[in-house]
């Protein structure tokens, strides 16, 4: 099982640019049927506050364009996207597509950055999400929900296995960025994938730093500050052994999640 993590400099508020881009790095990374690919926070306009003219109906062309890349390539596809929320808020996506062009589920970022003013302009979400990727359980999740330890407990007791935490994470806040994946990937025993994009908008730089962990907290592979491409195999049969061989996390204690 392969997994592909597409990090680039998101052209700002700029989607056919971005399409553009997006499309020529996949001609020439060539995943395979049934690779999973996923792309950072809000692919396609950047970490932008603004939603008139960028921010779209569920049936908009950001999804259109992830689904249609689903189908060219039979791929699973994760990307982020800006919908229109309630009280003309945005929602901040993770759009999950399988290899047919199917839209799995929409994820709506549950933390918006209330510290960088996006709880102002874009609706927290309340939903949970996974989708199955070939027999493994599959989260998305946004950015800023990496510091809530108790959104991933919750997704760990409904059995997630590959976490994927899509980003516009700063370049001042990088070593938190690291720890935090990486506790994540411990304390949950499961797989995390942190996509990050690097370059720069016009308040913020970016540093990269996408990477996987596996559930031992080894970093898998990594990237840089630069654009590239991670592409790396998970080990799900060392992971279930892993938690069967030390299954703590049968010692959660569901009541404190409100989980019976």
């Amino acid at each position: 099982m392969t997994v592909h993590a597409l990090q680039y400099s998101i052209h700002w508020e700029d989607k056919p640019a971005n399409f553009t881009h997006i499309r020529a790095v996949l001609e020439e990374l060539r995943p395979q049927p049934g690779d999973l690919v996923v792309l950072p926070e809000l692919s396609c306009i950047g970490f932008t506050m603004r939603r008139e003219g960028l921010a779209e109906p569920s049936q908009g062309p950001t999804g259109e364009f992830f689904a249609g890349l689903a189908r060219e390539y039979g791929v699973f596809f994760v990307g982020g996207a800006s919908w229109w929320g309630e009280r003309e808020l945005g929602r901040n996506m993770a759009l999950a597509f399988e290899p047919k062009g199917q839209l799995l589920g929409a994820y709506a970022k549950q933390h918006p950055f209330s510290y960088g003013g996006e709880s102002e302009h874009y609706q927290a979400g309340d939903d949970f999400f996974q989708f199955d990727w070939n027999g493994c359980k599959v989260a998305p999740l946004v950015c800023y929900d990496l510091r809530f330890p108790e959104t991933f407990r919750h997704l760990a007791a409904q059995g997630t296995e590959l976490y994927l935490v899509i980003a516009n994470w700063p370049a001042a806040r990088v070593h938190h960025w690291d720890a935090l994946l990486m506790a994540r990937a411990i304390e949950n025993q499961a797989y995390v994938l942190g996509v990050n994009r690097c370059g720069a908008d016009p308040k913020v730089s970016y540093p990269g730093s996408t990477r996987l962990i596996d559930p031992h907290g080894k970093v898998v592979a990594h990237l840089g500050d630069q654009p590239g491409q991670l592409s790396a195999t998970l080990d799900l049969e060392d992971l279930r052994a892993y938690r069967a061989r030390f299954p703590a996390l049968n010692d959660l204690k569901r009541s404190q999640l409100g989980l019976s």
